[in-house]
């Protein structure tokens, strides 16, 4: 017996050493791949063409998470960058000789309407250099034939569509399935926010009034900025564009040849005889291309190594206190950072992206302090992405000037409280009864076991009234308008970038380049600077350990299970992470 216990345990350390042995042969291979991958230099050849796809999210700023872009069956990392480098590298082809035109294939596309509205912005300074556009797809989005617009040559594939049909937005709401729970939500929002919809979701099986009214004002806004933009490329007028999207008219692809969406009708192999032919090649030719992604480690010119410093700071995600990560802001570990760059005598100017949709109201006015310190040492200037509401417009208001596209989500200023009252669900559902003892009267507060008595839920409201006159308060004074004035046009409504420069919320419609250049020029250091961006990414060997997690494999396979219904996952991640009053947008805000 003894014998087979050692032997037992000698398999199984051989086998725990083995295992522990192809880890790091895996993590080896991976890093060393990735490391090549990121630092291989790319050569172009004359009349190469730059690809552009966006098969994957495009978001703020590129990942050096090697895991996060990683073709296991291949072994190969897979190129995919954030809006900062998409909007260097087209840019650069720009002036690259090299670079003869952009080809864009368009079949898939998930970008913001902020960040789409950027990309186009920088494809028409593009266009200005006399290279040509060419764009193709199977089938259009909306989204993707907005940016197709602007092409010097648009095709479909015979078969194809182009949906065009105009905007909707669909909410999700949980209160009938917290009623089957028995779980009670207690909810205590901010005097007359009723635009305050976050919440509803929780409250109602649908739009209120006052939220149907905002979301309806907003599509409004989006809509008209794109059928605008679609109606100057195109030549076509926006009342045509929108009857054409009333009936539905573009169910075919000889459909938009008819009304002038498309220039022609062409199969993959048509397309490419049409890149050929613009690079000047013969029939059997290859093409030279590179893709926007590898595009990047391409040299043009002399590498800026200016001394100066203008630092561009990423807040990307819900507000929370403690730390963050790359989708995430933690007010610990954000305030840091700009308190950082702050004391750095290199940076003469921060521009601060922010693309959040808020969270707790408390590490909101955290950063908001950091971000008066900063400005009262440099410029200070906030480049908003598709959303910066709620927090995310707390945390903005102390910026010396505000940029936002005319499709930036933004405002939504007001708060909200909510504490569950899980009893039923424990007593009625599931059979566990609780008992307790306390102290004092209200030793309870915040518990989550019974209802709130009228005390606690005063005491709660109470709170909620003082954040929210702090909130507006904080508004009028750093946009200098008057309260009452900022309390009408809040409420917790969310507004477009388009019609927030006309309620006085932000000082130029401009994408994130713009508030470089204005930062800049504030900085007295126009024409002699880079750029630094931060927080600092992980090193991708760390950032690989991180994420070979339990939970984060078993969030990546069910993304990539359910493809667009994870979303719903995240929403209840949300709604366990609201700990707090709450400044936050509404959830689940889908706009196709």
């Amino acid at each position: 017996m003894k014998e087979f216990f050692k032997f037992m345990f000698a398999s199984l350390l051989g086998t725990l050493l083995t295992l522990l042995l192809l880890l790091f042969i895996v993590i080896g291979t991976i890093s060393a791949l990735v490391s090549m991958a990121d630092n291989e230099q790319v050569k172009l050849k004359a009349n190469t063409i730059l690809t552009i796809k966006f098969d994957e999210p495009v978001v703020d700023r590129s990942s050096k998470n090697p895991f996060e872009n990683f073709n296991f069956m291949s072994m190969k990392p897979e190129n995919t960058i954030g809006l900062n480098d998409i909007l260097k590298n087209i840019e650069k082809a720009g002036n690259d000789p090299n670079i003869s035109g952009i080809y864009m294939d368009l079949s898939s596309m998930e970008i913001g309407m902020a960040n789409l509205e950027e990309i186009r912005l920088k494809l028409l300074k593009f266009k200005e250099t006399g290279k040509f556009i060419l764009s193709y797809s199977e089938d259009y989005s909306q989204a993707s034939y907005y940016l197709a617009s602007l092409s010097n040559e648009i095709y479909v594939n015979p078969e194809g569509t182009i949906m065009f049909k105009g905007l909707s937005s669909q909410l999700v709401f949980i209160k009938n399935m917290l009623e089957k729970l028995e779980i009670q939500t207690q909810i205590i929002r901010g005097p007359n926010n009723k635009f305050k919809s976050a919440v509803e979701p929780l409250m109602y099986d649908k739009m209120s009034d006052a939220n149907r009214e905002q979301m309806q004002t907003l599509l409004n806004s989006i809509w008209g900025k794109l059928i605008g933009s679609i109606s100057e490329s195109r030549n076509i007028s926006v009342a045509q564009l929108n009857l054409i999207a009333d009936n539905l008219e573009l169910t075919t692809a000889e459909k938009a040849l008819e009304y002038k969406f498309v220039d022609g009708l062409a199969y993959k192999d048509e397309i490419l005889a049409k890149l050929r032919q613009k690079s000047g090649l013969g029939e059997k030719d290859k093409i030279e291309a590179v893709t926007i992604g590898k595009y990047t480690n391409a040299v043009v010119g002399d590498e800026n190594k200016n001394r100066n410093k203008i630092a561009v700071i990423y807040a990307v995600g819900s507000i929370s206190s403690g730390e963050g990560n790359e989708t995430a802001i933690g007010s610990e570990s954000l305030s840091k950072v700009i308190r950082k760059a702050r004391e750095d005598e290199k940076i003469k100017a921060i521009v601060f992206r922010v693309n959040s949709p808020g969270g707790s109201a408390l590490a909101s006015e955290i950063i908001r302090r950091e971000v008066e310190l900063a400005k009262n040492t440099k410029p200070f200037i906030v480049s908003m992405g598709n959303v910066a509401a709620s927090g995310g417009y707390w945390i903005s208001t102390n910026a010396d000037y505000i940029f936002a596209d005319a499709g930036t989500i933004t405002g939504s200023i007001g708060v909200f409280g909510v504490i569950p009252n899980m009893k039923g669900l424990f007593n009625n559902k599931l059979g566990i009864t609780f008992d307790k003892v306390m102290t004092n009267k209200n030793s309870d507060f915040f518990g989550t076991m019974e209802p709130l008595s009228e005390f606690q839920y005063a005491k709660i409201q109470g709170e909620v009234v003082r954040i929210y006159d702090d909130f507006t308060g904080l508004v009028a004074r750093t946009r200098k308008l008057r309260q009452s004035y900022v309390d009408s046009i809040g409420q917790g409504r969310v507004w477009a970038g388009s019609d927030a420069i006309k309620l006085g919320l932000i000082d130029q419609i401009g994408g994130l380049e713009d508030a470089i250049a204005y930062a800049a020029e504030k900085a007295s250091v126009a024409n002699d600077f880079r750029i630094t961006e931060l927080p600092e990414q992980k090193d991708p060997i760390q950032q690989l350990i991180e994420e070979m997690s339990g939970q984060t494999r078993v969030k990546a396979t069910l993304k990539q299970q359910l493809g667009d219904y994870y979303g719903y996952i995240e929403y209840i991640e949300q709604l366990k992470g609201m700990t707090g009053v709450q400044a936050r947008l509404p959830f689940q805000m889908v706009i196709e």
